[in-house]
């Protein structure tokens, strides 16, 4: 009875969302019929909880338990607070793009002088000219359905063939400090044959930001002979929400690869589906979350192998203090077609108190019988030997911590490609190492 009470609640919030949403950026045709549709699957679950298996772990409607009004279209004051948080974020030699309060900032956004054969549309602009690819996510994921419900704008980038912008696009997502609220957010990502680009995603907080729910999801196509390296940084306030989701196509001989860290958000779940569709592609995905306070943070993978000669990595690494809570679940399908699929998983937990947590839950799925194919988990403590010989050697409890934590999760960060952005990721590992003391 009283979970029958607590879904009609979130119909109603997510009604009136949608609501306001269609006052603030009327849509007819296509796009309000999908609307209207994802909403309907929303309604039907609600938010999901841990009788549903791919949210065992992550149960939002204890979690969460509301969905929060949409964010408004941010004002002078919002961009202002934003523009500050831009100045502390920014990175070097990247073209910005800029969300704020769920919104693109055109005024704090790099969209002149593109290179040949980028292309950089708003959203908007892309559904108003009937791009059928930002419908293309799968609403069976509840929290798909409601972004697809209520997505206000995020960007669309087309990558020609053969093109290859010199440098990467950094998505900036900024919740300006306003009153609480959700933000609603969708990107599209287009490689074009034996064309190359590096996206950085990050997510963080204006000054004063606190209470808030970010609400992303990715459309991303990788054409054949083409490389994406793909960079996610979540640095949220420690009381947000950060929710997101992406489907992945990858092509024949092309390479995807993908790193995410997590320092920030009160809670935070990443679920992607790769989809592996042209023979010899390579792909390598890599995370680490680093946890402390009540943090909690879900990585659900799927990586779907659908054709032969293809190879995958997936390397995923957590380090929970206090009660800190980590998931890794990790499925890898290698369905009849794909002979002589190379594929590992591996994951690793480090927990530094007793109360912290870690559910690690790698799977294989194989109906293939051409196949090299395995996976992993391991869960400890730091290695008592090790800090006793760093002891021994004049470091402090803490260093010594500290330096092996950075062993630990450094593996998954030298994964990324460019010098930068691999120093970016490291810097964002010692702010929380330096906040644990």
């Amino acid at each position: 009875m009283n979970i029958a009470v607590a879904k009609t609640d979130k119909m109603d919030m997510a009604g009136a969302n949608l609501a306001s949403v269609a006052a603030r950026q009327p849509e007819a045709g296509k796009v309000a019929d999908a609307r209207r549709e994802a909403l309907d699957a929303f309604q039907r679950t609600g938010l999901p909880h841990r009788r549903i298996e791919d949210w065992k772990y992550t149960d939002l409607r204890a979690l969460m338990r509301e969905v929060l009004p949409v964010a408004p279209a941010p004002d002078a004051a919002a961009l202002a607070r934003a523009e500050a948080a831009v100045k502390l974020h920014a990175i070097e030699g990247v073209r910005r793009l800029v969300l704020v309060d769920g919104a693109l900032a055109t005024s704090l956004s790099d969209l002149a002088a593109l290179e040949p054969g980028l292309s950089i549309r708003s959203l908007r602009d892309a559904l108003d000219a009937g791009d059928d690819r930002l419908l293309s996510l799968d609403n069976s994921n509840p929290m798909t359905a409601l972004n697809t419900a209520l997505m206000t704008d995020g960007v669309v980038i087309d990558v020609a063939d053969g093109a290859k912008p010199a440098r990467p696009l950094h998505i900036l997502h900024i919740a300006s400090g306003g009153a609480a609220s959700a933000m609603f957010t969708r990107t599209l990502v287009s490689l074009g044959k034996d064309a190359a680009a590096t996206v950085v995603e990050s997510y963080v907080a204006g000054e004063g930001a606190g209470v808030y729910q970010v609400h992303d999801a990715a459309v991303i196509a990788i054409g054949d002979g083409a490389r994406l390296d793909h960079v996610r940084l979540i640095e949220d306030s420690r009381e947000a929400f950060n929710i997101a989701a992406a489907e992945v196509r990858v092509g024949a001989h092309a390479h995807y690869n993908v790193v995410g860290i997590a320092t920030g958000a009160l809670v935070s779940r990443y679920s992607s589906t790769v989809t592996i569709a042209g023979e010899h592609a390579h792909v390598e995905t890599n995370g680490v979350n680093l946890l402390n306070g009540k943090q909690h943070a879900d990585t659900t993978l799927v990586m779907n192998h659908d054709v032969p000669h293809c190879v995958s990595r997936e390397g995923f690494r957590a380090v929970a203090d206090d009660r800190g809570h980590s998931v890794f679940q990790g499925r890898i399908n290698v369905r009849q077609p794909a002979q002589k699929t190379d594929a590992k998983m591996m994951t690793r937990a480090l927990l530094l108190s007793d109360e912290a947590e870690a559910d690690n839950k790698p799977e294989l799925e194989i109906f293939a019988d051409d196949v090299t194919c395995g996976h992993g988990a391991a869960i400890g403590a730091l290695d008592d030997q090790l800090l006793f010989y760093l002891r021994a050697r004049g470091l402090a409890e803490k260093e010594a911590e500290a330096l092996l934590i950075q062993a630990f999760v450094g593996e998954a960060i030298e994964a990324i490609a460019d010098d930068n952005l691999r120093e970016l990721a490291i810097g964002a590992a010692e702010r929380w190492l330096a906040a644990r003391g």
